[in-house]
């Protein structure tokens, strides 16, 4: 009877020690999965505002509808890298593939409608510009670098 009383206190410490390890590994899980989350939230709202911001800036842009040289001549002036002009479907869809990420179809889908492409590194994204048999600005698709 003895016996029972000793152990019936290191039964009832070791559960509580048990029952604080669970708490304080439930909480550590749980403050590292808000931690994630935070992360993942603050990382599309910055994608979201970045290609925003690009697609904003070539909308506007196409709304002038300015001709191939000055789209050309102004990108230069800004530090923006002129990288391609693909001649042909074979040569855009190379580009695309190359620096169109998951918006590669996108950029060949609309690059088919018009005869003229160009290719500008713009920071830290890619800008595909399309022109018209008149090398007036006629569409434009953007992709992350």
């Amino acid at each position: 009877m003895l016996e029972d009383e000793g152990t019936e206190p290191d039964a009832g410490k070791k559960r509580r020690a048990r029952q604080r390890l669970a708490i304080a590994i439930g909480s550590v899980l749980a403050t590292a999965g808000l931690a994630y989350l935070a992360l993942l939230l603050g990382a599309w709202g910055f994608d979201t505002r970045r290609y925003g911001l690009h697609e904003g800036r070539l909308a506007r842009l196409l709304a002038r509808r300015p001709l191939l040289e000055q789209v050309v001549q102004a990108f230069a002036d800004e530090g923006a890298e002129l990288i391609g002009s693909p001649r042909g479907e074979t040569e855009l869809r190379r580009l695309a593939a190359e620096r169109g990420g998951p918006r590669g179809d996108d950029v060949v889908r609309k690059g088919a409608l018009w005869p003229a492409t160009r290719v500008f590194v713009a920071g830290d994204m890619v800008y595909f510009v399309f022109f018209d048999e008149a090398g007036v600005m006629r569409d434009f698709a953007i992709a992350s670098r």
